[in-house]
């Protein structure tokens, strides 16, 4: 298996966030997906996508169907997307992605954390170049009629980097410009998305011993309890 699958594989066996902050992730997600192109998922794909990803997430349709009509009241706050970018001690890159409604809070609070915890808070551009941005789609197993190498064949056109079976599904991992066309090409074809979503992997990884580890993970457990944060990469081997 390739470097994608492997990466899945650590964080699948990292510990997730809880049920609550899941749902609040995707309450935000579907808020920035209606504000930008509409309440009818029939029309648009970005709002599909992040209901797809809150039935895998077993939130209940009135959840969804409440974020949407919250959605379109015009005095609802939007969310704008925030990268940050930082060290960890040991040399670790961090990569931030966020939603926020208040970008000052918010850049004061990932500070702060990265001051506690002997980390740097960065520039734009200081650590992004050490990760690939991906799409990834998980689809109905059930729905694919060739085999594996059959199908990354058949997707070669959408650049898409790896392609393995997992107990969720098939998935497949392709640039993050794709996202789009596969959307679309998995919809013309009958096939089930289950979930998709974006990652950013390290081209590099940095190997610690248990200690110096230890001062990394309490940077990122800080930096993951904050409620504007909704993903962290870093360069850490895991």
């Amino acid at each position: 298996m390739g470097r994608a699958f492997e990466f899945r594989k650590a964080r699948k066996m990292k510990r997730w966030s809880a049920m609550a902050k899941t749902f609040t992730r995707i309450g935000k997600d579907i808020v920035m997906a209606v504000k930008e192109g509409g309440p009818n998922p029939d029309s648009n794909s970005r709002l599909r996508a992040v209901i797809q990803n809150a039935k895998a997430a077993n939130m209940p349709k009135d959840n969804v169907a409440r974020a949407i009509k919250k959605a379109t009241d015009k005095d609802t706050a939007n969310y704008k997307e925030v990268l940050f970018e930082g060290y960890a001690p040991h040399g670790v890159a961090i990569l931030l992605e966020t939603a926020t409604d208040n970008n000052n809070r918010t850049v004061a609070n990932v500070r702060a954390a990265f001051n506690k915890c002997d980390g740097n808070l960065g520039t734009s551009g200081s650590v992004v170049f050490m990760f690939d941005h991906t799409c990834n789609f998980t689809v109905k197993k059930e729905d694919i009629t060739i085999d594996m190498e059959e199908l990354e064949l058949e997707l070669i056109d959408f650049e898409v980097e790896e392609v393995f079976d997992d107990e969720e599904g098939v998935i497949i991992y392709a640039p993050f410009e794709q996202f789009g066309s596969l959307q679309s090409y998995f919809e013309e074809n009958n096939i089930e998305i289950l979930s998709s979503g974006f990652e950013r992997i390290p081209t590099t990884t940095v190997k610690l011993n248990e200690d110096q580890k230890a001062d990394v993970e309490k940077l990122l457990e800080k930096l993951e309890e904050d409620d504007d944060v909704n993903s962290v990469y870093h360069s850490m081997e895991e």
